[in-house]
């Protein structure tokens, strides 16, 4: 049973499905900086600096006026904090559009390694073992 579970860890599909998953995670790391760091600014200073972070609705429990979310959830309040999800849905639409972006872009040049890869002339092949035969056999025919 040990034997059949190092068999089936070892096999490639699983070796390929772990790395992929930590490349993921990786890559996740990058295109979240990317949109946080570099994206969302951009769109901030174009759009004025908006951000619906903390828009909230007041459920239940005191609240100072204008407080933002974090300081209304610290205060104990049930909140409805539908800015939040808002920015999360804008967040993931960027992060969608970017990781189609570079999607896009690799299946790019992947098609174009390929369409190289098709248009490299043949190497000619040798005659096939079949012919050598005939060959051989046409000459010890005729020296017959």
């Amino acid at each position: 049973m040990i034997q059949e579970f190092k068999d089936f860890i070892a096999k490639g599909n699983v070796m390929d499905m772990a790395v992929g998953i930590i490349i993921g995670a990786a890559f996740t790391a990058i295109v979240t900086s990317l949109v946080g760091d570099l994206i969302n600014p951009i769109i901030g200073l174009v759009s004025g600096g908006v951000d619906f972070t903390n828009n909230y609705a007041v459920l239940g429990g005191e609240v100072p006026e204008g407080a933002s979310l974090e300081v209304a959830r610290e205060a104990g309040a049930s909140v409805f904090a539908y800015g939040a999800f808002i920015m999360a849905i804008i967040n993931f639409l960027i992060i969608a559009f970017v990781v189609f972006m570079l999607v896009k872009m690799v299946n790019r040049v992947k098609d174009q390694a390929e369409a190289e890869e098709e248009a490299a002339p043949e190497e000619p092949k040798g005659p096939t073992a079949e012919e050598l035969l005939a060959e051989i056999r046409d000459a010890l025919r005729a020296n017959a």
